[in-house]
Protein backbone atom coordinates (compact mmCIF):
# COMPACT_ATOMS: atom_id res chain seq x y z
CA UNK A 1 0.00 0.00 0.00
CA UNK A 2 1.35 3.16 -1.31
CA UNK A 3 1.98 5.96 1.92
CA UNK A 4 0.93 9.49 2.43
CA UNK A 5 4.31 11.30 2.16
CA UNK A 6 3.80 13.08 5.47
CA UNK A 7 3.34 9.65 7.54
CA UNK A 8 7.39 8.84 7.23
CA UNK A 9 9.93 10.25 9.78
CA UNK A 10 13.19 11.50 8.42
CA UNK A 11 14.86 8.08 9.39
CA UNK A 12 12.18 6.17 7.72
CA UNK A 13 12.31 8.06 4.81
CA UNK A 14 16.12 7.46 4.24
CA UNK A 15 15.37 3.88 5.14
CA UNK A 16 12.84 3.37 2.33
CA UNK A 17 14.86 5.99 -0.57
CA UNK A 18 18.05 3.72 -0.01
CA UNK A 19 15.90 0.51 -0.57
CA UNK A 20 14.53 2.03 -4.11
CA UNK A 21 18.25 2.71 -5.14
CA UNK A 22 18.51 6.31 -4.13
CA UNK A 23 21.16 7.99 -1.84
CA UNK A 24 20.14 9.71 1.74
CA UNK A 25 20.33 13.11 0.97
CA UNK A 26 17.45 13.07 -1.22
CA UNK A 27 15.36 12.27 2.06
CA UNK A 28 16.90 15.52 3.24
CA UNK A 29 15.97 17.56 0.08
CA UNK A 30 12.44 16.09 0.71
CA UNK A 31 12.47 17.16 4.18
CA UNK A 32 13.91 20.79 3.30
CA UNK A 33 10.93 21.19 0.76
CA UNK A 34 8.37 20.09 2.86
CA UNK A 35 8.83 21.10 6.22
CA UNK A 36 11.48 24.26 6.08
CA UNK A 37 9.82 25.69 2.55
CA UNK A 38 6.27 24.13 3.52
CA UNK A 39 6.49 23.00 -0.25
CA UNK A 40 3.96 19.69 -0.63
CA UNK A 41 4.27 20.37 -4.50
CA UNK A 42 6.56 17.28 -6.34
CA UNK A 43 6.91 19.62 -9.34
CA UNK A 44 8.28 22.58 -7.42
CA UNK A 45 11.24 21.19 -5.93
CA UNK A 46 13.23 22.32 -8.46
CA UNK A 47 16.43 21.14 -7.06
CA UNK A 48 15.31 17.48 -7.80
CA UNK A 49 16.12 16.14 -11.37
CA UNK A 50 12.84 15.20 -13.25
CA UNK A 51 13.17 11.87 -13.66
CA UNK A 52 12.91 11.98 -9.82
CA UNK A 53 9.92 13.86 -9.34
CA UNK A 54 8.07 11.63 -11.21
CA UNK A 55 9.33 8.39 -8.85
CA UNK A 56 8.94 9.97 -5.89
CA UNK A 57 5.09 11.12 -7.21
CA UNK A 58 4.35 7.93 -8.07
CA UNK A 59 5.93 6.52 -4.41
CA UNK A 60 3.90 8.28 -1.87
CA UNK A 61 0.63 10.35 -2.25
CA UNK A 62 0.39 13.99 -2.14
CA UNK A 63 -1.87 16.57 -1.35
CA UNK A 64 -3.85 17.00 -4.39
CA UNK A 65 -6.14 19.69 -3.54
CA UNK A 66 -7.92 22.49 -5.83
CA UNK A 67 -9.78 25.30 -4.64
CA UNK A 68 -13.15 25.72 -5.95
CA UNK A 69 -13.61 29.45 -4.67
CA UNK A 70 -11.66 31.67 -2.03
CA UNK A 71 -14.37 34.00 -0.35
CA UNK A 72 -12.99 36.62 2.29
CA UNK A 73 -14.63 38.53 4.52
CA UNK A 74 -13.53 42.14 5.52
CA UNK A 75 -12.94 41.04 9.45
CA UNK A 76 -10.03 39.00 8.15
CA UNK A 77 -11.59 35.66 7.19
CA UNK A 78 -10.29 34.15 4.46
CA UNK A 79 -12.75 30.70 3.45
CA UNK A 80 -11.52 28.55 1.18
CA UNK A 81 -13.56 25.64 -0.72
CA UNK A 82 -11.37 22.87 -1.35
CA UNK A 83 -12.11 19.74 -3.84
CA UNK A 84 -9.91 16.47 -2.51
CA UNK A 85 -9.15 13.53 -3.56
CA UNK A 86 -12.64 12.04 -4.41
CA UNK A 87 -14.20 15.52 -5.79
CA UNK A 88 -15.78 16.08 -2.97
CA UNK A 89 -15.72 19.60 -1.13
CA UNK A 90 -14.86 20.62 2.01
CA UNK A 91 -13.66 23.90 3.56
CA UNK A 92 -11.01 25.29 6.01
CA UNK A 93 -10.99 29.04 7.09
CA UNK A 94 -7.86 31.46 7.63
CA UNK A 95 -8.60 33.77 10.53
CA UNK A 96 -6.12 36.94 10.58
CA UNK A 97 -5.79 38.54 14.19
CA UNK A 98 -3.00 41.21 14.62
CA UNK A 99 -0.55 39.20 16.71
CA UNK A 100 -1.26 35.42 14.99
CA UNK A 101 -2.61 33.72 11.81
CA UNK A 102 -5.07 31.08 12.72
CA UNK A 103 -6.39 27.94 10.43
CA UNK A 104 -9.65 26.34 11.02
CA UNK A 105 -9.32 22.87 9.53
CA UNK A 106 -11.78 20.31 8.54
CA UNK A 107 -11.57 16.27 9.10
CA UNK A 108 -14.40 14.98 7.33
CA UNK A 109 -16.61 15.51 4.40
CA UNK A 110 -19.60 16.42 6.20
CA UNK A 111 -20.32 15.09 9.57
CA UNK A 112 -22.31 11.89 11.52
CA UNK A 113 -23.16 13.76 14.80
CA UNK A 114 -26.11 15.69 13.22
CA UNK A 115 -26.00 18.25 16.82
CA UNK A 116 -29.39 20.68 16.15
CA UNK A 117 -27.19 24.05 15.89
CA UNK A 118 -24.41 23.12 13.19
CA UNK A 119 -24.85 23.48 9.31
CA UNK A 120 -22.18 20.52 8.64
CA UNK A 121 -24.53 17.88 10.32
CA UNK A 122 -27.70 18.64 8.04
CA UNK A 123 -25.20 17.26 4.93
CA UNK A 124 -24.47 13.83 6.69
CA UNK A 125 -21.32 12.06 6.36
CA UNK A 126 -19.67 11.66 3.08
CA UNK A 127 -15.87 10.31 4.27
CA UNK A 128 -13.19 10.92 6.25
CA UNK A 129 -10.29 13.00 5.29
CA UNK A 130 -7.01 11.48 4.39
CA UNK A 131 -4.00 12.56 6.04
CA UNK A 132 -2.66 14.43 3.30
CA UNK A 133 -6.10 16.09 2.63
CA UNK A 134 -5.72 17.47 5.84
CA UNK A 135 -2.33 18.88 5.51
CA UNK A 136 -3.19 20.07 2.44
CA UNK A 137 -5.36 22.54 3.51
CA UNK A 138 -2.40 23.80 5.88
CA UNK A 139 -0.17 23.97 3.24
CA UNK A 140 -2.76 25.59 0.90
CA UNK A 141 -3.67 28.45 3.22
CA UNK A 142 0.35 28.47 4.17
CA UNK A 143 0.54 29.38 0.52
CA UNK A 144 -1.94 31.94 0.27
CA UNK A 145 -0.84 33.95 4.23
CA UNK A 146 3.11 33.77 3.07
CA UNK A 147 2.10 36.48 0.07
CA UNK A 148 0.73 38.72 2.88
CA UNK A 149 3.90 38.43 5.03
CA UNK A 150 2.45 36.20 7.71
CA UNK A 151 2.71 32.50 8.36
CA UNK A 152 0.37 29.79 9.93
CA UNK A 153 0.72 30.13 13.38
CA UNK A 154 -2.42 28.45 14.83
CA UNK A 155 -3.89 25.56 14.18
CA UNK A 156 -7.78 24.63 15.03
CA UNK A 157 -9.49 21.32 14.00
CA UNK A 158 -13.33 23.00 14.13
CA UNK A 159 -14.17 22.90 11.11
CA UNK A 160 -16.55 19.82 9.22
CA UNK A 161 -16.39 16.98 10.97
CA UNK A 162 -15.70 15.20 14.49
CA UNK A 163 -11.99 15.35 14.42
CA UNK A 164 -11.79 12.38 17.05
CA UNK A 165 -14.00 10.45 14.75
CA UNK A 166 -11.42 10.24 12.18
CA UNK A 167 -8.78 9.58 14.86
CA UNK A 168 -5.79 7.60 13.32
CA UNK A 169 -6.02 10.59 10.26
CA UNK A 170 -6.25 13.37 12.31
CA UNK A 171 -3.49 12.48 15.03
CA UNK A 172 -0.55 11.77 12.53
CA UNK A 173 -1.58 15.10 11.17
CA UNK A 174 -0.78 16.63 14.93
CA UNK A 175 2.49 14.47 14.88
CA UNK A 176 3.48 16.03 11.58
CA UNK A 177 1.95 19.46 12.54
CA UNK A 178 3.81 19.44 16.11
CA UNK A 179 7.21 17.64 15.32
CA UNK A 180 10.04 19.94 15.46
CA UNK A 181 11.51 17.95 12.64
CA UNK A 182 9.07 18.77 10.47
CA UNK A 183 6.29 21.71 10.52
CA UNK A 184 7.37 23.29 13.73
CA UNK A 185 4.58 24.24 15.49
CA UNK A 186 4.10 23.85 19.80
CA UNK A 187 1.36 21.94 21.02
CA UNK A 188 0.23 24.47 22.77
CA UNK A 189 -1.08 26.21 19.36
CA UNK A 190 -2.66 23.21 17.41
CA UNK A 191 -6.09 22.54 18.78
CA UNK A 192 -8.07 19.34 18.56
CA UNK A 193 -12.16 20.36 19.34
CA UNK A 194 -14.14 17.20 20.03
CA UNK A 195 -18.35 16.77 20.49
CA UNK A 196 -17.56 14.21 23.79
CA UNK A 197 -16.22 11.02 22.55
CA UNK A 198 -15.27 10.32 25.88
CA UNK A 199 -12.90 6.94 25.03
CA UNK A 200 -10.95 8.64 22.25
CA UNK A 201 -10.25 11.61 24.67
CA UNK A 202 -8.55 9.69 26.85
CA UNK A 203 -6.97 7.52 23.85
CA UNK A 204 -5.32 11.40 22.49
CA UNK A 205 -4.12 11.88 26.22
CA UNK A 206 -1.55 8.95 26.18
CA UNK A 207 -0.49 10.10 22.64
CA UNK A 208 -0.24 14.08 22.31
CA UNK A 209 -0.34 16.84 24.35
CA UNK A 210 -2.01 19.23 21.44
CA UNK A 211 -4.38 21.57 23.45
CA UNK A 212 -7.88 19.86 23.28
CA UNK A 213 -11.67 22.23 23.47
CA UNK A 214 -14.76 20.68 24.17
CA UNK A 215 -17.96 21.63 22.69
CA UNK A 216 -20.28 21.34 25.26
CA UNK A 217 -22.97 23.49 24.90
CA UNK A 218 -25.17 22.53 28.01
CA UNK A 219 -24.48 20.89 31.13
CA UNK A 220 -27.67 18.48 31.70
CA UNK A 221 -28.19 15.29 29.61
CA UNK A 222 -31.62 15.97 29.06
CA UNK A 223 -30.45 18.95 27.27
CA UNK A 224 -27.48 18.37 25.78
CA UNK A 225 -28.74 15.10 24.13
CA UNK A 226 -31.13 17.43 22.37
CA UNK A 227 -28.48 19.71 20.82
CA UNK A 228 -26.11 17.03 20.50
CA UNK A 229 -27.04 13.38 20.06
CA UNK A 230 -24.10 12.24 20.92
CA UNK A 231 -24.93 13.16 24.37
CA UNK A 232 -26.85 10.14 24.71
CA UNK A 233 -23.36 7.91 24.10
CA UNK A 234 -21.49 9.61 26.15
CA UNK A 235 -23.48 11.03 29.57
CA UNK A 236 -21.91 14.22 30.65
CA UNK A 237 -20.64 11.88 34.01
CA UNK A 238 -18.84 10.07 31.23
CA UNK A 239 -17.38 12.70 29.61
CA UNK A 240 -16.26 14.91 33.15
CA UNK A 241 -14.55 11.21 33.84
CA UNK A 242 -12.71 11.10 30.73
CA UNK A 243 -11.54 14.96 30.96
CA UNK A 244 -10.36 14.27 34.48
CA UNK A 245 -8.26 11.10 32.80
CA UNK A 246 -7.11 13.69 30.25
CA UNK A 247 -5.82 16.45 32.35
CA UNK A 248 -4.00 13.65 34.47
CA UNK A 249 -2.37 12.50 31.97
CA UNK A 250 -1.13 16.17 30.26
CA UNK A 251 -1.30 18.67 32.38
CA UNK A 252 -3.37 21.17 30.27
CA UNK A 253 -5.92 23.66 30.85
CA UNK A 254 -9.05 22.11 28.67
CA UNK A 255 -11.19 24.89 26.17
CA UNK A 256 -14.94 24.60 27.24
CA UNK A 257 -16.97 25.95 23.87
CA UNK A 258 -20.35 26.80 25.04
CA UNK A 259 -22.76 28.69 21.88
CA UNK A 260 -25.08 30.78 23.59
CA UNK A 261 -28.34 30.07 21.90
CA UNK A 262 -31.42 32.28 22.94
CA UNK A 263 -34.06 30.54 24.64
CA UNK A 264 -32.33 26.93 25.11
CA UNK A 265 -29.23 27.26 27.63
CA UNK A 266 -28.77 30.60 28.61
CA UNK A 267 -31.06 30.81 31.68
CA UNK A 268 -29.64 31.22 35.33
CA UNK A 269 -30.44 27.93 35.75
CA UNK A 270 -28.12 26.55 32.97
CA UNK A 271 -25.39 29.06 33.72
CA UNK A 272 -25.31 27.10 37.26
CA UNK A 273 -25.35 23.76 35.69
CA UNK A 274 -22.09 25.01 33.98
CA UNK A 275 -20.13 25.67 37.22
CA UNK A 276 -21.19 22.50 38.60
CA UNK A 277 -19.47 20.70 35.53
CA UNK A 278 -16.64 23.15 35.96
CA UNK A 279 -15.78 21.72 39.87
CA UNK A 280 -12.54 20.24 39.90
CA UNK A 281 -11.57 20.73 36.01
CA UNK A 282 -9.14 23.29 34.76
CA UNK A 283 -10.72 25.30 32.06
CA UNK A 284 -11.75 28.05 29.84
CA UNK A 285 -14.85 28.86 28.83
CA UNK A 286 -15.03 30.40 25.20
CA UNK A 287 -18.99 32.03 25.33
CA UNK A 288 -20.07 31.70 21.67
CA UNK A 289 -22.79 33.87 20.67
CA UNK A 290 -24.59 31.66 18.29
CA UNK A 291 -24.24 32.61 14.66
CA UNK A 292 -27.71 32.71 12.75
CA UNK A 293 -28.23 30.64 9.08
CA UNK A 294 -30.57 29.50 7.07
CA UNK A 295 -32.55 26.27 8.02
CA UNK A 296 -31.77 26.62 11.81
CA UNK A 297 -34.65 27.52 14.16
CA UNK A 298 -32.50 29.19 16.92
CA UNK A 299 -31.89 32.66 17.44
CA UNK A 300 -28.38 34.81 18.78
CA UNK A 301 -28.59 36.20 22.06
CA UNK A 302 -28.61 39.94 22.94
CA UNK A 303 -25.85 41.99 24.17
CA UNK A 304 -27.43 42.03 28.01
CA UNK A 305 -28.12 38.39 27.74
CA UNK A 306 -24.44 37.65 26.85
CA UNK A 307 -23.41 39.67 29.46
CA UNK A 308 -25.33 38.23 32.20
CA UNK A 309 -24.21 34.77 31.56
CA UNK A 310 -20.68 35.92 31.56
CA UNK A 311 -20.80 37.98 34.57
CA UNK A 312 -21.96 33.91 36.25
CA UNK A 313 -18.91 32.80 35.38
CA UNK A 314 -16.42 35.78 36.14
CA UNK A 315 -17.69 36.02 39.43
CA UNK A 316 -16.83 32.57 40.12
CA UNK A 317 -13.28 32.97 39.09
CA UNK A 318 -13.94 31.03 35.82
CA UNK A 319 -11.95 32.67 32.70
CA UNK A 320 -15.18 33.17 30.40
CA UNK A 321 -13.83 35.26 27.33
CA UNK A 322 -16.87 36.03 24.83
CA UNK A 323 -15.67 35.48 21.32
CA UNK A 324 -17.19 36.87 18.33
CA UNK A 325 -16.82 34.38 15.44
CA UNK A 326 -15.13 35.85 12.35
CA UNK A 327 -16.67 35.29 8.74
CA UNK A 328 -20.18 35.46 9.62
CA UNK A 329 -20.55 37.42 6.04
CA UNK A 330 -19.13 34.52 3.94
CA UNK A 331 -21.29 31.57 6.05
CA UNK A 332 -17.61 30.93 7.37
CA UNK A 333 -17.95 31.07 11.27
CA UNK A 334 -18.44 28.46 13.69
CA UNK A 335 -21.52 26.47 12.87
CA UNK A 336 -22.05 27.27 9.19
CA UNK A 337 -19.56 25.15 7.23
CA UNK A 338 -21.42 23.33 4.86
CA UNK A 339 -19.38 23.60 2.04
CA UNK A 340 -21.56 26.07 -0.29
CA UNK A 341 -20.26 28.23 -2.88
CA UNK A 342 -21.09 32.00 -2.90
CA UNK A 343 -24.24 31.48 -5.21
CA UNK A 344 -25.37 28.87 -2.22
CA UNK A 345 -24.55 30.58 0.81
CA UNK A 346 -27.74 31.85 1.72
CA UNK A 347 -29.15 27.84 0.67
CA UNK A 348 -30.21 25.82 3.72
CA UNK A 349 -28.02 23.40 3.72
CA UNK A 350 -28.55 20.04 1.78
CA UNK A 351 -26.51 17.95 -0.29
CA UNK A 352 -27.59 19.03 -3.40
CA UNK A 353 -26.21 22.52 -2.95
CA UNK A 354 -23.04 21.51 -1.62
CA UNK A 355 -20.58 21.56 -4.53
CA UNK A 356 -19.31 18.29 -5.90
CA UNK A 357 -22.71 16.41 -4.95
Amino acid sequence: MIRSIFSYSKTELEDYLLSKGHKKFRAQQLFDWLYKKRVADISLMKNLPKSLQEELGSLFTWPKLDIIERLNSSDGASKLLLKGLKQQSYEAVILRYENRTSLCVSSQVGCKLACAFCQTGKLGFFRHLSLEEILGQFYLANQIVSEEGRQISHVVFMGMGEPLDNFENVLASVEALTDEARLGLSSRKVTVSTSGLADRIEELSTKTKSALAISLHACNDKLRSKLMPINRRYSLARLKESLHTYQKNTGNKITLEYILIQGENMAPQHAKELVKFIHGLKVKVNLIPFNEHPGMPFKRPVEQEIEFFQKHLSERGIPSPVRYSKGQGVSAACGQLAAKDKEKINCVPLRKNVVGF
